[in-house]
C-alpha cells in the first residue's frame, strides 16, 4: 500500500512539474509572440493597463504613460510629438492599433520582451505589476530638429546616419502629425482624427523617409552608375567624356538634354568635372559602356531589393529586372522605374564614407528595464563590403567636387572649414505633372565621414520642379552644420 502511495504521490508531483513548466512557458517565454498574434483582440487594452515603457531621445522621455486618475489605465502621451512622429509612430487604444516603434518594439515597451526576463521574474516575486521596458534611441534632436525646421510645410523627408556604423541620427517626414490625437481612450474623437489624417491629400501618416511611395532618385544615382563604371575599368576620374547638349537615346527618336540645355565643359568635360555638373547627356552616352547585369550588380550590392528592418520596416528600393539601351540609359540616370526611399540613399553614401563598408542602420540603443537599468546595448552590424576602398576614395573626392567646385551643383551646402562630399538630383515624376522631386545625398566632413544623408524636398502646386541644390542643399547643409558642432 504505502508503494502505491509512493508511485501515485510521484505521478503527481511530475503532473505539477509539467505544469509549472507549461506555466512558465507560456507567461514568460510564448507571451511575445501570442501577445503579437492579431487574434489576440486583447493585446492593445491589456497593454493600455501596463506601465508602457519610455522611448528615449537624449535623456528625454518623448513617449511616456501616466496612470488614469480612478482607473487601471495608463494614458500614452507624445512629447514634441510631430516631431518624432514618424519614428514614435502611436499607440491607440481606441481602435486598437500601434504603428511606428510603438508596433516595432511592441514587447519590449510593454515588458514582454526577453532582455526584461530578470524584470518580469522580479515582479512575479514581489507581487508587482507588470511594467514596460524603455527603448533609447541613437536620434541627435539637433540634427532631427533642422531636418524638421528645413522642410518647414513642405512635402519631404530628411534621414541622418552615423557615417562609422549606421546609427539613425534623424529621421523625418514631412508633413508630420500629433499622435497625442490618436493616444487617446475616446473612440469617437480618435476616429474622427484618424480618418482627417487618411483623407488628409499630404498624406501625413505616410513615412515617406522609409515607407509610402518610392521616388525616382534622378542625378543621384549617378553615383551607382559612376561606381560600375569604374569598377568596370571603362573610365577613369580624369577620362575625358563627350557631352553634348543634347542625345538622342539609343534606339529611339527620343532626346535627353543637360541642365538648362547647354554644353557640359565645353562639351568634353572629365568624368570628375561631369559629375560635379551633373551632365545628362555625359552618363546617357556613357550608359553605352555598360551592360544591364554591370549596373544591377552595383545595386543588388548595396541592398537594392531587399527588406529591412530597423526596427520599422523599410520599403525596399527598386531596379528594373530588364532593360532595352534606352531604358538602361534612362536608369543610368535614375529616372525609367529605378525607384528608391531616401534611406537607401543615406545607406549608400554612409557606405563611400566609411571606405566600401555599409552598416547596418540601426534607431535602438539600448533596452532599458523600469529603473532605467541597462539590459541589452546594440551593436553596429557589419553588412558587407559593397565597393574597395579605392573606389570609395575615388567617388569621395568626386563628390566633393560637387560642393567644392565653382560650377558644381552642390554649391549650397559648403560649410567653412568642412569638406562636404554630395550628390544632387532633380527627378521627374514622369507622370505628366510637370513636377519633379529634388535630392541631396552626401556625406561630411569628407576626410573624416561622421554623417551621412539623404535630403527629398517634393515638388508641388507651389514649387513644382524644386532643385537639388537651391531646395534639399540648404536643408543638408543646415543639418550638417547642428550636428558638427
Amino acid at each position: 500500500m504505502n508503494q502505491q502511495l509512493r508511485r501515485l504521490f510521484i505521478v503527481i508531483l511530475i503532473m505539477f512539474a509539467f505544469l509549472g513548466l507549461a506555466a512558465t512557458n507560456s507567461h514568460f517565454f510564448q507571451a511575445p509572440s501570442l501577445n503579437a498574434d492579431g487574434r489576440n483582440e486583447r493585446t492593445i487594452l491589456h497593454a493600455a493597463e501596463t506601465d508602457r515603457g519610455p522611448i528615449i531621445v537624449n535623456g528625454t522621455a518623448i513617449a511616456s504613460s501616466s496612470k488614469m486618475e480612478d482607473s487601471q489605465r495608463f494614458q500614452r502621451s507624445y512629447a514634441n510629438g510631430p516631431l518624432y512622429a514618424p519614428i514614435t509612430g502611436y499607440f491607440s487604444p481606441a481602435f486598437s492599433q500601434a504603428t511606428g516603434l510603438e508596433a516595432a518594439a511592441e514587447s519590449v515597451l510593454d515588458g514582454q520582451a526577453q532582455a526584461l526576463l530578470a524584470q518580469r521574474l522580479r515582479n512575479l516575486f514581489s507581487g508587482a505589476n507588470r511594467q514596460g521596458g524603455g527603448l533609447v534611441l541613437t536620434i541627435d534632436p539637433a540634427i532631427q530638429e533642422a531636418g524638421a525646421a528645413g522642410l518647414g510645410e513642405r512635402k519631404g523627408a530628411v534621414v541622418a546616419l552615423d557615417a562609422k556604423t549606421g546609427a539613425v541620427l534623424a529621421l523625418y517626414s514631412s508633413p508630420s502629425y500629433d499622435p497625442n490625437s490618436l493616444a487617446i481612450f475616446d473612440s469617437q474623437e480618435a476616429n474622427t482624427a484618424y480618418t482627417n489624417l487618411i483623407n488628409d491629400p499630404s498624406k501625413p501618416l505616410y513615412n515617406r523617409a522609409i515607407a509610402g511611395d518610392l521616388y525616382a532618385p534622378g542625378s543621384t544615382f549617378k553615383i551607382l552608375t559612376t561606381i560600375a563604371l569604374l569598377e568596370k575599368g571603362a573610365v577613369t576620374p580624369e577620362t575625358e567624356m563627350d557631352s553634348p547638349v543634347s542625345t538622342t537615346l539609343p534606339g529611339t527618336a527620343t532626346s535627353v538634354s543637360n541642365i538648362e540645355s547647354t554644353e557640359c565643359g565645353n562639351g568634353h568635360p572629365t568624368l570628375s568635372e561631369a559629375f560635379a555638373r551633373s551632365c545628362n547627356t555625359t552618363f546617357v552616352l556613357a550608359s553605352e559602356k555598360l551592360t544591364h547585369t554591370d549596373l544591377a550588380d552595383v545595386t543588388n550590392r548595396f541592398e537594392f531589393g531587399t527588406s529591412q528592418k530597423i526596427p520599422l520596416s523599410v520599403t525596399p528600393s527598386q531596379f528594373p529586372d530588364s532593360t532595352d539601351s534606352a531604358q538602361l540609359a534612362m536608369s543610368a540616370i535614375g529616372q525609367y522605374s529605378v525607384k528608391v526611399t531616401p534611406m537607401e540613399m543615406a545607406m549608400i553614401a554612409q557606405t563611400i564614407a566609411n571606405k566600401g563598408t555599409m552598416m547596418r542602420p540601426y534607431l535602438i540603443s539600448q533596452i532599458v528595464d523600469s529603473d532605467l537599468q541597462v539590459q541589452s546595448q546594440t551593436s553596429p552590424i557589419r553588412v558587407g563590403q559593397k565597393m574597395t576602398p579605392e573606389i570609395s576614395s575615388q567617388m569621395t573626392q568626386m563628390m566633393t567636387g560637387v560642393v567644392s567646385e565653382p560650377y558644381g551643383t552642390g554649391t549650397s551646402m559648403a560649410i567653412s572649414g568642412v569638406s562636404v562630399a554630395a550628390k544632387t538630383g532633380t527627378a521627374e515624376l514622369g507622370d505628366g505633372s510637370g513636377r519633379a522631386n529634388a535630392w541631396a545625398v552626401g556625406f561630411a566632413p569628407a576626410d573624416n565621414p561622421q554623417i551621412a544623408f539623404a535630403v527629398l524636398v517634393e515638388g508641388d502646386e507651389s514649387h513644382p520642379v524644386p532643385h537639388g541644390g537651391t531646395d534639399a542643399g540648404p536643408i543638408a547643409r543646415a543639418l550638417l552644420q547642428e550636428g558638427l558642432k
